[in-house]
């Protein structure tokens, strides 16, 4: 494409529509939702916390459990070694795969627990911050509806 026929195609189509400001927005409401479009995203505090609860669970759980095998796992690769199997060191090796893949996961649920009471503590500031500042301008509003009814 020439430059000259790029010049003349940002012409045209400046003059089919004139450069304006266009804000993005959701439909307007078509009723029954509550005043909530639906397929926005809402989670509860109750869901949160089930979610963390579970995480948590699961991590008290797995570290348990987890443990057995581990342990299980080195014993005998130490017994097949012992009694000259090769065996026992590639036993071995995926006992030590088994920690680290185990601790992964024990980290990550941790992660979520402690990011979700995170993440509860902080909307819960959040929503003391708002209401607040909510209060301070209804306040400042009904003084500007006082002064003039007077």
């Amino acid at each position: 494409m020439a430059w000259d026929e790029w010049e003349q195609l940002k012409a045209e189509a400046a003059e089919r529509q004139p450069t304006k400001m266009q804000l993005n927005q959701l439909p307007a409401d078509p009723g029954g939702s509550g005043g909530i479009p639906e397929g926005d995203l809402r989670v509860s505090q109750t869901d949160l916390a089930a979610v963390g609860d579970a995480a948590y669970q699961l991590h008290q759980d797995f570290t348990h459990y987890s443990d057995h095998a581990r342990i299980a796992s080195m014993t005998a690769a130490g017994g097949l070694r012992d009694q000259g199997f090769a065996l026992g060191a590639a036993l071995d090796h995926v006992a030590e795969r088994w920690v680290d893949q185990a601790q992964s996961l024990l980290d990550a649920t941790a992660h979520i627990s402690n990011h979700l009471d995170y993440t509860k503590g902080a909307h819960a500031a959040d929503e003391v911050y708002i209401a607040g500042t909510l209060s301070s301008i209804s306040t400042l509003d009904e003084g500007f509806d006082h002064r003039t009814e007077h």
